[in-house]
């Protein structure tokens, strides 16, 4: 990624760290905050939400799939209300 013997400017912005070699304008990510990390990462998480939704309009098998998580999750987060926390 860093190339030897290369001279970089270190910029540490909105969690992210980036290089970049110091007569030039691009910069790599090359690390971020574990809290930038966890926003990183549930944006992802978002996406492939979103992603699955859109996929379910159009694939009957994947619609049911969906409405089995969402069955399950709506049950599992009742069970929990009536009787508490299942992993204790």
């Amino acid at each position: 990624m860093l190339k030897p013997d290369t001279k970089y400017i270190y910029e540490h912005v909105d969690g992210i760290t980036y290089a970049r070699e110091f007569d030039k304008t691009e910069r790599k990510i090359i690390g971020m905050t574990h809290q930038k990390l966890k926003e990183v990462h549930s944006i992802m998480d978002e996406e492939l939400w979103y992603n699955i939704r859109k996929s379910a309009e159009f694939n009957p098998a994947l619609q049911r799939a969906l409405e089995q998580c969402i069955l399950l999750y709506k049950l599992t987060n009742h069970y929990e209300e009536q009787y508490g926390n299942s992993k204790t």
